[in-house]
């Protein structure tokens, strides 16, 4: 059956319109992982000084202490300066809050009952006092979507050629969101897991000095 020659020049843009949408839509190849792993270290590069700057936002932690499951959240407020820096935590009503403060000379845990706690080492400390895992020394990278200077690790990226998991030192790192409208990008989003330990970074804000 033979179609109106009328009705086949209404047909034509149509058709001509949704060629054109698959043309727009089909996806941009995938730069090989040589190419993807050098962007990672011109970012790097670019970011190693980066040492002044205010996180606001959301922290979880969970583990276990004593055989039980334990942990906590709150809002953070992190502010790094240089080799220094400090975490404030503010819990829901009836759970913790602290100010955790560290420098090269040691950590300083304040808020909690029995006074000002310090030790020469900030992780064992909040260890100790809250039952936290937390690895601050390689999170001060990984918070930023870099590698720490801890050992090898190991990257996967996405289709935009931002990191969306990073492992190192026993640690699986995801990214599930980043915040691309700053150059360099910078995660919105970090979630790192040694089981049964989890600390997971819900930024709302970044101020880089």
């Amino acid at each position: 059956m033979k179609l109106p020659i009328r009705l086949l020049a209404a047909a034509l843009p149509l058709l001509l319109a949704a060629c054109a949408h698959k043309e727009a839509v089909r996806p941009v190849p995938k730069a090989d992982y040589a190419t993807l792993l050098n962007q990672q270290r011109a970012r790097e590069h670019q970011m190693a000084k980066t040492d002044h700057w205010v996180l606001q936002g959301k922290i979880g932690v969970s583990g276990q202490v004593n055989g039980k499951s334990d942990g906590g959240s709150g809002t953070l407020t992190w502010t790094q300066n240089g080799d220094s820096y400090e975490f404030v935590v503010r819990g829901p009503v009836g759970s913790k809050s602290f100010r955790l403060s560290v420098n090269p000379d040691g950590a300083v845990l304040e808020g909690l009952e029995g006074g000002p706690l310090r030790s020469p080492d900030a992780e064992s400390l909040v260890q100790k006092a809250l039952g936290w895992n937390v690895p601050l020394h390689d999170l001060r990278a990984w918070v930023l979507g870099l590698r720490a200077d801890s050992g090898p690790a190991e990257l996967t990226f996405g289709d935009d050629g931002l990191p969306t998991l990073l492992t190192q030192d026993g640690w699986k790192v995801s990214y599930p969101t980043w915040d691309t409208t700053r150059d360099p990008a910078v995660p919105n989003k970090v979630f790192a897991e040694n089981p049964p330990y989890k600390v997971k970074l819900s930024v709302e804000s970044w101020s880089f000095q």
